[in-house]
């Protein structure tokens, strides 16, 4: 039984780093075609280097040396940042991801000469300003092997997002735990603002206002009658009392408590 899932496990491994059958010509355009001008969204924080930063296929990278090239050179791009390959380069045994245009320091040699006559000159092309790219490296044990473009972005999953998210959904995604899961189950919590409310339960059936020693409340109401009828209470924008009732047949129920 153990000889057996070991070649069920070798096989898949086989399978997975595209064992025995090198890259065609036709698999490295795919690779480039499939990569290049893409949009991720950064997994961790990603420095600016003059070299290609190492990421082994197997999901592993020295966190340790990205974090010191980040303190020496700034960031490429931090937590949930989006970046773009703008260069694909395929070597025996990596892909070389460039981000963002890649690390530059400053203008290129032929920007800098200019020509002109007398004691008037100009720069020959117009120049650039620095980039704040790097280069990721996507290096793999036995030479780079033939997958499909969708395998190569599982592999670099660890630090790059590649699928595509609407703006919600990533503004979703950056708020606690708990307030994602109310919004999920479309309902409102304290502390969340008018936006978030919205995106939670939609536009309010009403709206009211009042006045109490000074600070000034708000409440949305939702629901029709027969049924639950809910108040959430805003105060200088933030939720401070979420509030269900019940109305009956008639349509009537019980106004919201005062807010304390």
């Amino acid at each position: 039984m153990t000889t057996k899932y070991l070649a069920l496990a070798t096989a898949a491994a086989f399978t997975l780093h595209g064992a025995g059958r090198k890259l065609a010509p036709e698999d490295r355009l795919e690779i480039i075609r499939g990569l290049q001008a893409e949009y991720a969204t950064a997994k961790v924080a990603i420095p600016k280097a003059k070299r290609p930063l190492a990421f082994n296929s197997k999901g592993t990278w020295d966190k340790t040396k990205w974090v010191e090239t980040g303190r020496e050179n700034g960031p490429a791009a931090r937590v949930g940042d989006t970046v773009q390959v703008t260069r694909v380069e395929i070597n025996s045994d990596n892909i070389e991801l460039e981000l963002n245009g890649g690390f530059r320091s400053g203008p290129k040699w032929h920007e800098r000469i200019q020509v002109g006559m007398g004691q008037r000159t100009a720069p020959v092309g117009q120049g650039s300003a620095p980039t704040a790219g790097t280069v990721i490296a996507l290096e793999f044990d036995g030479g780079v092997p033939a997958l499909e473009v969708k395998e190569y972005k599982k592999l670099l999953a660890p630090i790059l997002d590649f699928e595509k998210k609407s703006v919600t959904e990533n503004y979703l995604d950056s708020l606690p735990p708990l307030m994602q899961a109310a919004i999920k189950e479309k309902r409102a919590i304290e502390g969340m603002d008018r936006d978030q409310v919205l995106m939670a339960m939609g536009r309010p059936r009403h709206k009211q206002r009042e006045t109490k020693d000074g600070t000034e409340f708000e409440d949305w109401i939702y629901g029709e009658p027969p049924g639950k009828i809910s108040f959430v209470t805003f105060s200088n924008g933030k939720v401070v009392k979420v509030k269900d009732a019940y109305a009956g047949l008639g349509g009537s129920t019980a106004p919201p408590l005062t807010p304390k």
